[in-house]
């Protein structure tokens, strides 16, 4: 067994982590707890947040389960309430459930969609951040968060989806900027795709899961690089994670060109990029 190594950036901290059952989540709560943090892992599959608890145990690392439906806005503050009654404080909160959407606007049935994406993607950060602020306020703690490029930029076939990570962009730039003065910092990663095994559950525009991934774009990257990119940036309290040169361009492009990155999204959406 591995044991964490002393010093390291997240040695001794205590961190939640949502979405934690699979993927990014899953990646982040083992590497955290490899480095010697102490994890408090969420998600709504007990089971599959049992399996991630022992690959954290096996990395050395204290890992604690609690399951949670981070769309309760009670279940998100018990989560918090249980974090800091078992580990005595808290230092990282990593907000990283969501769930996407694959289908053209004009083609929506459900409009229940919208709301979902929402209370999914923007209104569990809400919820789970200002939960956790009083006790990252008292450990000038961190907030680290899986945003996405459709964050930043419009995205076709995913208008649900982008519009949700468009609004918790919003507010965490926001309340960056209010409580700068506590020392909590606000790390976001924008990627563009992810090899994560969750694309599946994508809903469709009848509100029901597509049960595959419409496209296979070369340029997604891997859901443990996803993961040790945003830690890098979070340790040293960076603002914004845009990995791969591709989404670092995009984001000067659109400054001075932004039918050519229309064209660019376009072209990605069709698995040609």
């Amino acid at each position: 067994m591995s044991r964490p190594a002393g010093g390291t950036p997240w040695h001794g901290l205590v961190a939640i982590v949502t979405g934690a059952s699979g993927g990014i989540g899953e990646e982040l709560a083992v590497q955290l707890a490899a480095a010697g943090a102490k994890v408090a892992i969420a998600a709504r599959r007990a089971d599959e947040l049992e399996r991630v608890a022992r690959r954290c145990r096996e990395a050395g690392g204290d890992a604690l389960v609690v399951p949670c439906n981070v769309t309760d806005r009670d279940a998100c503050e018990a989560l918090v309430a249980t974090a800091v009654r078992a580990f005595g404080r808290l230092d990282v909160l990593v907000n990283n459930a969501g769930q996407g959407f694959w289908g053209r606007a004009d083609e929506i049935r459900d409009y229940s969609v919208f709301e979902k994406m929402l209370r999914v993607n923007y209104l569990s950060v809400v919820w789970m951040t200002l939960a956790a602020l009083p006790h990252l306020e008292s450990s000038r703690g961190r907030v680290l968060t899986v945003g996405s490029l459709s964050g930043k930029l419009g995205v076709p076939m995913r208008s649900a989806y982008a519009a949700a990570k468009h609004a918790m962009t919003g507010f965490l730039d926001t309340l960056r900027i209010e409580v700068a003065d506590t020392g909590v910092t606000f790390t976001t990663i924008h990627p563009g795709f992810v090899t994560t095994g969750s694309q599946a559950r994508n809903l469709g525009p009848d509100g029901t899961p597509l049960g595959r991934m419409p496209v296979a774009p070369r340029s997604a990257i891997t859901a443990a690089n996803c993961a040790r990119r945003l830690l890098a940036a979070g340790a040293a309290r960076r603002r914004d994670v845009f990995p791969g040169a591709r989404a670092k361009f995009s984001q000067w492009l659109r400054l001075v060109a932004p039918a050519r990155v229309d064209r660019m999204v376009a072209g990605a959406i069709r698995g040609r990029a």
